[in-house]
């Protein structure tokens, strides 16, 4: 004897669509699909064309025309109001029961992919997580299809307990987690999308203001959307007050340093007395800044060595900024030549060794000063200016130096090797 409490099988719901698979209507459902397909595909090219600046491998596009957001949910647009379409006019429905629901799990799963892939860097964790979303959207798809998942969620509900005065359940707990993950994932959306609004054709100090606001808006986004998923889930906000006051307490004793570094990163692209390509040098270090980032700034020297410096530093130990008011560099080069050598022509032939390099600016010009009478010869001093610096110094003054080798041999003009005096006392 069955029991009468027991709920009904999903199987006949199976039969009855499979029988409806093999009337004629399936054919109208297969024709409005096909021209849903078409439709939604030329329209996303089409919208796609319209924003020619758009990023590579953005959400809504994708890498083509339908791996994005958009193409997916252009079609379960065009297959709902068709399904409405054809309710109206009494056709039966079997094919567009099973179409709804996979494109539906198909719009989720690009949606979470899309999102994570565009605010995160690749990882295993995010590849973890867009597995996971893909596994999920599948399998409520085959409960839906199948007609589980009503059954499914009801057993999932009697499965409860009590905390405090509050009675959580399976399923409220999978269905505050979903809502979660969808309100972070919008909030990463939107995220994603200012912050590439903001720096996009943006260089130098621009760059570095757009960046600070970019981290600003997605700290202040991302926090907006937790308070939202933990209300989602049925916890209750107001007891995050004292944990907001430790958090407080934290700050104040054992996190001051990271809050300090916070503070002046802030500080550092509010001023923009440093910007991302600027040549600095601190303590001791010397390289462009790369990135600035709210607790820390990157610095990339010319032989490819990087140093992650606390932004604190950067606020109260004196920084060499060689680009913050004129990117142009002085640099000099030494040369000793003999007592008898024409201080006219070796003049001539330095200037003429600068000027031949193209990275040597002709305005200010170059310049020769003798600067000493040394014991060995006569020591001159050329100097000059470039625009470059974070294209090198050293291989420069390195080629410099070698013409000014070459015109001295052409010319013979001697480079005198250092002589020393000996007395021999005899005794």
């Amino acid at each position: 004897m069955s029991d009468p409490a027991a709920p009904a099988p999903a199987l006949p719901d199976l039969e009855g669509w499979l029988q409806a698979l093999s009337k004629t209507s399936v054919l109208l459902e297969l024709g409005a699909l096909v021209v849903g397909v078409l439709l939604a595909w030329q329209v996303a090219k089409l919208i796609a064309k319209a924003f020619p600046e758009r990023e590579l491998n953005s959400i809504m596009f994708g890498r083509r025309t339908v791996d994005g957001v958009l193409f997916p949910a252009l079609l379960l647009s065009w297959a709902y109001g068709a399904h409405k379409v054809l309710l109206l006019n009494h056709v039966p429905l079997a094919l567009f029961k099973l179409a709804i629901p996979v494109l539906l799990s198909l719009l989720v799963i690009r949606l979470g992919v899309k999102v994570l892939q565009a605010a995160f860097s690749e990882t295993p964790v995010v590849r973890l997580l867009e597995r996971t979303i893909s596994w999920l959207a599948w399998l409520a798809m085959v409960l839906w299809v199948s007609g589980l998942l009503p059954l499914v969620m009801e057993e999932l509900d009697q499965i409860s307990w009590t905390v405090g005065s509050s009675t959580l359940s399976v399923r409220k707990i999978i269905e505050g987690t979903l809502t979660a993950g969808l309100v972070l994932i919008i909030t990463l959306w939107i995220s994603s999308a200012i912050e590439s609004k903001l720096l996009r054709h943006a260089t130098g100090g621009e760059l570095s203001l757009r960046k600070a606001f970019s981290n600003a808006t997605r700290a202040l986004l991302m926090f907006v959307g937790l308070l939202m998923a933990l209300s989602a889930v049925g916890i209750d906000l107001t007891a995050l007050s004292v944990l907001g006051g430790a958090i407080g307490v934290g700050v104040g004793f054992g996190l001051q340093k990271l809050a300090a570094n916070y503070v002046s990163g802030f500080v550092v692209l509010a001023e923009r007395s440093m910007r991302i390509g600027d040549s600095v040098q601190v303590d001791n270090f010397s390289g462009v800044i790369t990135e600035i980032n709210a607790r820390y700034t990157v610095i990339r020297s010319l032989s490819g060595r990087e140093s992650i410096v606390p932004n604190e530093m950067l606020i109260i130990n004196r920084v060499e900024n060689l680009s913050l008011a004129d990117p142009k560099v002085w640099q000099s080069t030494s040369v000793s030549v003999g007592y008898d050598s024409d201080v006219e022509l070796v003049s001539s032939l330095l200037l003429q060794a600068a000027t031949l390099q193209p990275r040597v600016l002709t305005e200010p010009a170059p310049s020769v000063a003798l600067m000493a009478f040394g014991a060995d010869g006569l020591e001159f001093r050329l100097g000059y200016w470039i625009g470059d610096p974070h294209n090198g110094s050293d291989n420069l003054r390195s080629a410099i130096n070698l013409e000014i080798l070459r015109l001295l041999r052409a010319h013979q003009i001697d480079i005198p090797y250092p002589q020393r005096v000996i007395h021999m006392v005899a005794k």
